[in-house]
């Protein structure tokens, strides 16, 4: 299994989704600078007291809003990553006759299967664990951010989550559809779990309340069931910004805007996340040692 998962980086390093990731990545950390240092140039006024509790709160307020504009977007990066770098691992390698020449050698196709998901997820993680850092780094030269150990590591895990979540998807559709068909599926799955998610936020951020979006709000509930990747990331920033104190919650909201957390997950939600990663997984193993090739 071992050879599995170094042949997947390997295959990894010479793809060209890897050398737009990383050119996407240069280009985002540029952009991300460029926007910290726009929202807290008010925070450089001179006179200021820096000592003072209302230029921490606001230091605090603004790095809130860097930071969740920037896991936004940097969610996005590891999406498609994860998504793009697996998609064709099955089907892919099927049509091009390259399992015709691995499988009838004396390799169990679920040290196979399970080789190739380790490879996939242990990059994806390791490039979330590159971008998470840049991310709070960059932040911090321009306001104040969290500085709790265990908030940070709780909240890189709940990042990193969704990196095995996708490639479970990801190598599942690629033992059911062809390859564009299922780079076409994945990218519309995340799409509704994304959307779901906006519908949530931008419930929030205007206040709405009424009985009129109730069943919106239903059936963004519903997307989220159907690809929790969404809500991962918004209780990710719910752990690295403390924000379990409603009180809390509803102050740094208002610095947030449409990047918001919304409706924080619960931690039986999380559990329904593991529960989809280890199903779809299980299920994707399942097909593979059934499938013809």
């Amino acid at each position: 299994m071992k050879t599995i998962i170094l042949m997947t980086w390997r295959e990894l390093l010479r793809k060209k989704v890897v050398l737009v990731t990383a050119l996407m990545t240069v280009l985002f950390c540029l952009i991300f600078a460029y926007i910290g240092n726009a929202v807290s140039i008010e925070l450089r006024r001179p006179g200021l007291d820096k000592e003072g509790i209302s230029f921490l709160l606001e230091s605090y307020g603004r790095g809130s809003m860097i930071l969740s504009l920037g896991f936004f977007f940097g969610s996005f990066v590891v999406a498609f990553l994860s998504i793009f770098s697996s998609f064709s691992v099955i089907s892919g390698e099927a049509e091009q006759a390259v399992l015709l020449s691995v499988l009838p050698r004396p390799l169990p196709r679920t040290h196979w299967y399970a080789g190739r998901w380790l490879g996939f997820v242990s990059f994806g993680i390791a490039y979330a664990a590159l971008l998470f850092m840049a991310i709070l780094m960059i932040t911090s030269l321009f306001a104040a951010i969290p500085r709790s150990p265990e908030a940070i590591l709780i909240s890189f895990l709940l990042f990193a989550a969704v990196v095995p979540l996708l490639v479970s998807v990801s190598m599942l559709g690629s033992c059911l559809f062809s390859a564009i068909g299922n780079g076409v599926v994945l990218t519309m799955l995340y799409g509704a779990g994304w959307l779901g998610g906006m519908i949530d936020k931008v419930a929030g951020t205007l206040g709405i309340a009424d009985r009129s979006i109730e069943p919106l709000l239903r059936i963004a509930g519903l997307i989220s069931l159907l690809m929790p990747a969404d809500s991962l990331q918004k209780r990710m920033l719910t752990e690295l910004l403390s924000l379990q104190n409603k009180d809390v919650l509803v102050n740094v909201q208002r610095w947030m805007g449409l990047f918001n957390v919304g409706e924080v997950p619960t931690n039986a939600f999380l559990g329904y996340a593991f529960g989809y990663t280890v199903c779809a997984f299980a299920l994707g193993m399942w097909l593979f040692r059934r499938k013809d090739f």
